[in-house]
């Protein structure tokens, strides 16, 4: 781990992806795309490209990667992205007679693009300050790069779900380094904008199965290290 951290790579992430973020929020740049699909996926991706950006500038390692420490990329794969697309559409089949694949998909895909930036590199660059810091830090960057500066309850409500999720989303990020696991995390506020008792059971029954998952590998992991010391 780095002593210090590096403000200068962090000022140059924020304006890069602030910046990029304004061009494709708040200006028409984006208005004659033909796709949805492809204009959440760049609304999104200002993070991804700020991050690739200071990881070359600055030499910097990325810590954080699609796999993770898992042993293959396929198990954060099943376990984060297919559980929640089937189990999603399943319900959605079940109830509506429709599937919003696509829709689905681009959530993932945007969290993922947003936790490059906000997990892959923020995060790790503030490690040498303290955890509430680290969070707090966090928290106000990524609440100032959605550019909604409305004082609101609901706004309030949002900053407050941020240091939640920068809190939460960082514990995962710490425990298995992977990107899926916590880009599918980020995206569970992004699956269900209007909650009734259906999705808020999805939003409880998806929490539970990878707590209760991130618990076992904890365990796994725990035990793996007494036997190495043992060994050793």
């Amino acid at each position: 781990m780095k002593n210090k951290v590096n403000y200068l790579a962090i000022l140059t992430f924020f304006i890069i992806a602030i910046a990029l973020r304004y061009l494709t929020n708040k200006t028409d740049l984006l208005s004659n795309l033909p796709s949805g699909f492809i204009k959440i996926i760049l609304q999104g991706i200002s993070p991804t490209i700020a991050a690739i950006t200071v990881f070359a500038v600055f030499k910097i390692k990325p810590i954080l990667t699609l796999k993770g420490n898992y042993g293959h990329i396929l198990t954060p794969f099943l376990l984060y992205w297919t559980l929640p697309i089937v189990l999603i559409l399943g319900v959605e089949y079940g109830t509506k007679g429709t599937i919003s694949f696509e829709a689905i998909t681009a959530i993932l895909i945007y969290g993922l693009l947003e936790e490059i930036g906000w997990r892959g590199f923020l995060q790790q660059q503030l490690k040498p300050l303290p955890e509430i810091i680290n969070i707090f830090i966090v928290a106000i960057l990524w609440f100032v790069w959605h550019l909604n500066f409305d004082f609101t309850s609901s706004n309030l409500l949002f900053f407050g779900i941020l240091i939640l999720g920068s809190w939460g989303i960082g514990k995962v990020a710490n425990q298995t380094y992977s990107l899926l696991a916590v880009s599918a995390f980020h995206s569970l506020n992004n699956f269900f904008p209007d909650m009734n008792t259906i999705k808020v059971l999805l939003i409880l029954s998806l929490i539970s199965i990878w707590v209760i998952a991130l618990i076992i590998r904890k365990k796994q992991q725990n035990k793996e290290k007494v036997i190495g010391v043992e060994y050793n």
